[in-house]
Formats: C-alpha cells, structure tokens, sequence
C-alpha cells in the first residue's frame, strides 16, 4: 500500500490531511531503515516489540493488518477498511465537508 499511500500524501500536500500509520514490525531497529528505503514521509508509529499485539493495536482492537480508519477533523471514524480509489473518495469527501467545497 507504500505506493498508494505516497500519492496520497502528495496529492493531498497542501489540504488539511494527515496519514499516520502504525508499524507492526517487531524489530525498530530493522524498521528504521526500510521506512527511509519506502520513502515514507509521514507519521509512522512502532505498536512495540509485541508486533501485532503491541499498545496501538490492541487499544484500538485491531486483528489484521494493514486495518485503514478515516477520521473526519474532528477525530470521529467516519470510514473503516477502505483501500484504493475508494479511500481517495471518502478522504476527498471529508475534505468537502470540512471546507465547505462541493
């Protein structure tokens, strides 16, 4: 999804969006590196040495990977588990609604 969610960003670069993701890898220190290789520019938390059972992931209750939420400005989930052209849709759609752009 690496590819797909660096257009996002891009296209997106100068609206009111954030992409923040959450690694499961178990290993920080091999992580690091293969962030900078995928060329991820925006946040990305570590869930800790638990992997898919670490502190994000078990408060939010997810139980596969990669779980995509979409929260509107004001922190509320508006969509869950879309990917692709439908993602773009609904983050578009938000935007919309938040700046009052139809």
């Amino acid at each position: 999804m690496y590819p797909h969610e660096r257009s996002l960003v891009k296209r997106l670069a100068n609206e009111p969006f954030a992409l923040i993701g959450v690694n499961s890898d178990r290993d920080l220190a091999k992580l690091r590196p293969r962030l900078k290789e995928e060329n991820i520019s925006w946040r990305s938390f570590w869930n800790g040495p638990k992997g898919t059972g670490g502190p994000i992931s078990t408060k939010w209750g997810v139980r596969g990977w990669p779980t995509i939420y979409i929260l509107d400005h004001k922190g509320v989930i508006r969509f869950k588990g879309l990917r692709g052209e439908k993602m773009d849709k609904a983050v578009d759609q938000l935007l919309k609604e938040m700046t009052g752009n139809k």
